[in-house]
């Protein structure tokens, strides 16, 4: 794929932004061949250095200051005058309006910590996925790659994979796992939608 021809993605982010590193490194390494156009975090969080260190355009729009119906906005006109192709939220924790998912139709994706339909929706994020599969006795939890729509996680699902829970795991064991998995499937993810 020429350079005139390669899709742009923007990284949504509120964290330390380990899978934002993931996509930062297959993409240099030519494993993922696309451009990151910019990294939006909603809170002040670590990802932002990660995406200076590697002179990505980034942008800040704090929830706690900018309102969430604003900040989509910004958000929107932000990727379209970038020419933004797909938009991956990579442990991003506000929600998107409707009329932002309804513009960026199957073109947002994003990764969530569970076998998805199971433990998803409000609420379920980070740590308390993790504790919810081990305190309903599950033998396995996983990760899952899937489309943003306005029903929370319940999107149509582009991979997933599977991850077992041992017996004397907890939640931080489980959670590490699983982030291990969720590295490698958010590049199959972003591949496949490219």
């Amino acid at each position: 794929m020429s350079e005139i021809n390669k899709k742009r993605i923007a990284v949504l982010v509120s964290g330390s932004g380990t899978n934002l590193q993931s996509i930062i490194d297959n993409v240099e390494n030519g494993n993922l061949n696309c451009e990151i156009t910019y990294v939006i975090a909603d809170r002040e969080c670590y990802s932002l250095q990660r995406a200076e260190k590697h002179r990505i355009k980034n942008l800040l729009l704090d929830r706690k200051i900018i309102d969430n119906k604003l900040a989509n906005e910004i958000i929107d006109s932000t990727l379209k005058e970038s020419k933004t192709d797909y938009i991956v939220l990579a442990g991003y924790l506000s929600i998107l309006t409707e009329k932002f998912i309804k513009e960026w139709d199957r073109k947002v994706i994003n990764i969530h910590p569970s076998l998805l339909p199971k433990f998803g929706g409000k609420g379920m994020y980070g740590i308390k996925v993790h504790e919810a599969v081990i305190k309903a006795g599950e033998k396995e939890s996983g990760c899952t790659v899937h489309f943003v729509t306005n029903e929370i996680d319940a999107g149509e699902i582009i991979t997933n994979v599977k991850v077992p829970v041992l017996e004397d795991d907890t939640p931080e064991t489980l959670q590490k796992r699983v982030l291990e998995q969720e590295h490698k499937l958010l590049i199959k993810g972003i591949k496949k939608i490219l």
